[in-house]
């Protein structure tokens, strides 16, 4: 019996060169191991800047009610005309001021006859009043009022109070930022005629919505359009 090369057992089962051993290396015509790739490390993601709101502008038409509570309505400012005369105004006492009074064509006139009542607790310079009925307005084609408020980047709502007597009154509300006029109309050949406008908008920074109540028709006598107050929130 001849002696077993030496490096190898003499009995047992024979040894087999086993992948990755520095045999497989040597053997020609085998393939390296295949391994899975490892995926990358995430790159971070960059911060998303945040987009602007999109601007808004929506105008809704319903009936005055009976009593007006300005102090209520009005949460962040409010404005009411005509409570001692044409040139009356009496404002929220530390509201916001971001209602402004355009001006307008025509004369203004003073009354006392609206169909509603209007109170609050909080104005200047008058710091209550309970259910007045005073207001402004002015007659003629074309003639009216014009009031701009502020925007601020965040949802706001304006109520206007006004009306008319024997003519037929348009609402022009449009964003001093661009965009679409909304007009509605509101008329009456006989008597007088009230309504809430309530406008819900978004507008950037430094941009205003932008209001004129105007004389578009007369149906006789001094036919008028008329305004009575304004509150945002």
């Amino acid at each position: 019996m001849l002696p077993a090369p030496a490096g190898r057992p003499s009995g047992g089962f024979p040894v087999v060169d086993r992948p990755g051993s520095p045999a497989d290396a040597a053997t020609p015509g085998l393939r390296p191991r295949q391994r899975t790739p490892t995926a990358p490390p995430p790159s971070p993601s960059s911060p998303v800047a945040p987009q602007p709101a999109a601007v808004h502008l929506d105008v809704a038409q319903a009936d005055v009610p009976a009593d007006v509570d300005l102090t209520a309505a009005g949460t962040r400012d409010w404005v009411h005309w005509g409570l001692r005369g044409a040139e009356s105004t009496v404002r929220k006492r530390d509201g916001s001021g971001e209602i402004a009074d355009e001006g307008g064509r025509g004369d203004r006139v003073g009354h006392d006859v609206s169909p509603e009542t209007f109170s609050w607790r909080d104005g200047s310079p008058v710091t209550s009043s309970t259910a007045t009925t005073t207001g402004v307005s002015a007659c003629g084609v074309g003639s009216g009022f014009a009031l701009a408020v502020d925007g601020g980047g965040e949802a706001r709502t304006v109520r206007l109070y006004a009306g008319l007597w024997m003519a037929r009154g348009r609402l022009e509300a449009r964003l001093s930022s661009g965009g679409e006029t909304t007009v509605r109309r509101l008329e009456d050949p006989h008597t007088t005629h009230t309504a809430e406008f309530t406008v819900r908008f978004r507008a950037p920074k430094g941009a205003k919505l932008l209001l004129t109540w105007t004389v578009e028709a007369t149906f006789g006598g001094c036919g008028n359009v008329n305004l009575q107050a304004v509150a945002l929130r």
